[in-house]
């Protein structure tokens, strides 16, 4: 059974340490090394890191990195192993009730890359509306992504 808790120091460690995703997911690597997600975020006092915990081994992990406005930014990486295997719906489901959690919070959002509709699909499956598109710089090089969002009471009136 997963369940959300804090990320510790040891749990960065092990994290970085995962093999790389498999050539389908392998421009997400960078967010598991070195001046990737997890040292980007823990720099910031708003933003919860929570570790996606299957009996002792770490399935993942999630970022609800909360912005002025009541809006709080979302982002998930899994272990490479555990891509595909239904992972990712419970812990972008447990985050976001962790994340709506603060009655503050009246938003969440995220971007997907263009590329990834596997992604996108299970976004809007959990409710999320897209509402536009961006262009981020990554790694040095431009790339394309779709905004989406999904609010309080959509989630809370979701069957997710």
């Amino acid at each position: 059974m997963i369940f959300l808790r804090q990320i510790t120091q040891d749990d960065i460690a092990v994290i970085k340490g995962w093999p790389p995703y498999p050539a389908e997911f392998s421009d997400l690597d960078y967010a598991l090394r070195d001046r990737g997600w997890l040292d980007e975020y823990s720099q910031r006092p708003d933003a919860d890191i929570l570790i996606a915990d299957d009996e002792g081994t770490i399935a993942g992990f999630s970022i609800i990195a909360r912005e002025p406005g009541g809006i709080a930014e979302f982002r998930i990486a899994l272990h490479p192993e555990r891509c595909g295997r239904g992972v990712g719906r419970t812990v972008i489901y447990l985050s976001l009730v962790h994340g709506f959690s603060d009655t503050a919070t009246g938003t969440i959002r995220l971007i997907v890359r263009k590329n990834n509709p596997r992604a996108k699909r299970l976004y809007e499956e959990m409710h999320f509306r897209t509402t536009g598109e961006c262009i981020e710089e990554i790694q040095g090089k431009p790339v394309e992504f779709y905004r989406m969002e999904i609010n309080r009471i959509t989630f809370y009136g979701a069957d997710t």
